[in-house]
């Protein structure tokens, strides 16, 4: 039986991989350590949804408690499936700007130094493998805050003849500005991914995400800002706008808008370590404040937000994603759930779990 790897398998996009490959007739192999609790408490626990995985899929689903750091154990994964391993979803990571400040080194250590474990997996022991990684749009930095941005009632937007308009491109610079430290540690990772693919020529690719989000994500208030809020508008519960007053505009892309796209790479890869820009574009945008309004209307509850005038460092002003490059290659790729659907199926999905 063909093995696929996912690490990260009790998270958001890494359960949404686990079900969908689970359901092809693969045998998952999930890694997560629910390291998320360690990161946000208990409100980030992923355990929930590991044990429903284990639950619905049975004999299709193998869980590893393990370490991404963890090179020896690792070995030992990698060592008993060896060639049956067809795909590798890399998806664990330490996701967030602030937390990434408190405590630098494990910060990279978790984002670098174990997606270069696992490239080495890849290398030693299945080298005609796939190894998709799910990176993140911080590795540009704040270059994208240097744009021309025109404001509007809600959001910040670009003039619509702006080269930008339509997205961020893959070719923005990386290069002197200002990332976080979690963004420089996904940017290492980023690159040695690249440089794997081009170097060893295999099959490895980075998708640099907007805001991934869906029904599955223990959103907290470092990260997942769209449960989150939805969470904080359900339960009653506090939340706080940081900075460019509430309008800063992210793209949206559901789990399973994410997932098709990393089939759609699987089934017909590319080597040498390819990059796509990845979220919603144009198709899939929403500001702080329209979210707040969204999420008004579909809970039929009044948010309790405050408003901190100082934003997180290294945070956008504005983001959508130029999926041109990836639609060019993948002609049969589209978004499916747009950012206001998204949100009804998060309410839809979650009400009888998040309560008062």
């Amino acid at each position: 039986m063909s093995v696929v790897v996912i690490t990260g398998s009790a998270g958001l996009i890494g359960s949404e991989a686990t079900e969908y490959y689970a359901s092809l007739g693969y045998r998952v192999i999930g890694i997560d350590n629910d390291m998320r609790q360690d990161f946000f408490g208990p409100e980030g626990t992923t355990r929930w949804n590991r044990s429903r995985l284990e639950k619905n899929l049975g004999a299709n689903y193998v869980h590893y408690d393990v370490d991404i750091r963890d090179h020896d154990a690792l070995s030992e994964i990698f060592l008993k499936y060896k060639q049956d391993i067809a795909l590798i979803i890399h998806t664990a990571a330490q996701p967030s700007h602030d937390w990434a400040a408190r405590e630098p080194l494990t910060d990279f250590h978790i984002n670098a130094s174990g997606t270069l474990n696992l490239l080495e997996m890849m290398r030693l022991h299945c080298p005609e493998a796939v190894f998709i990684f799910t990176s993140t749009n911080k590795v540009y930095g704040d270059r994208p805050n240097e744009l021309p941005y025109l404001e509007l009632e809600s959001r910040w937007e670009l003039d619509s003849g702006h080269p930008c308009y339509d997205g961020i491109p893959e070719t923005l610079s990386v290069d002197q500005c200002l990332h976080s430290l979690f963004g420089a540690s996904k940017l290492a990772a980023d690159v040695i991914v690249q440089e794997y693919g081009r170097y060893f020529q295999l099959k490895t690719v980075c998708f640099r995400g907007g805001v991934l989000s869906g029904s599955r994500q223990s959103g907290v208030q470092l990260h997942g800002f769209i449960n989150y809020l939805l969470k904080c508008a359900m339960t009653n519960s506090p939340y706080t706008i940081f900075g460019y007053k509430g309008k800063q505009v992210r793209d949206i892309i559901h789990a399973s808008d994410v997932i098709a796209a990393f089939h759609a790479f699987f089934q017909h890869p590319r080597r040498g370590g390819e990059v796509y820009n990845l979220g919603g574009g144009r198709d899939s945008n929403i500001s702080i404040l329209e979210t707040i309004e969204w999420a008004q209307h579909i809970t039929g509850k009044k948010l309790n937000y405050s408003y901190c005038d100082q934003p997180r460092t290294g945070d956008h002003i504005w983001y959508i994603s130029d999926t041109s490059k990836f639609r060019k290659h993948y002609p049969n790729w589209s978004i499916q759930i747009p950012a206001p659907q998204m949100m009804e199926l998060i309410y839809d999905e979650n009400k009888d779990r998040w309560k008062v």
